[in-house]
């Protein structure tokens, strides 16, 4: 019953910005660690950002310094705000959350993706 519902993809110029919204919906207990994952064609899933329910954030490399992560915890929304975007981060971006059905019941929980296209 619980789902994560992404959004804020689109197409962008290089060194334009974007805005990646994830919000859990159904019923659920809680919400812990969440981040952001993405999938180019040809390549594997990549884990792009995540914030834990301490507020420790992680970054790949590829992305220090351009895209920020924020949210989740208390606030259950994630966020993901990407400036300075490049080709390369052409891809489907995917919300990922661990989130608690009940009290007991933990699952890890993936968004339907959504499109990231830079291009000129």
């Amino acid at each position: 019953q619980v789902q994560l519902v992404e959004s804020g993809g689109g197409l962008v110029q290089p060194g334009g910005s974007l805005r990646l919204s994830c919000a859990p919906s159904g019923n659920f207990v809680s919400v812990s660690t969440m981040g952001w994952y993405r999938q180019a064609p040809g390549k594997q899933r990549e884990l792009v950002a995540q914030i834990t329910a301490s507020g420790r954030t992680n970054y790949a490399d590829s992305v220090k310094g351009r895209f920020t992560i924020s949210g989740g915890s208390a606030e259950t929304t994630v966020y993901l705000q990407m400036s300075g975007l490049k080709p390369e981060d052409t891809a489907v971006y995917y919300c990922n959350a661990q989130i608690a059905a009940s009290s007991l019941l933990w699952g890890d929980y993936w968004g339907q993706g959504t499109q990231v296209t830079v291009s000129s």
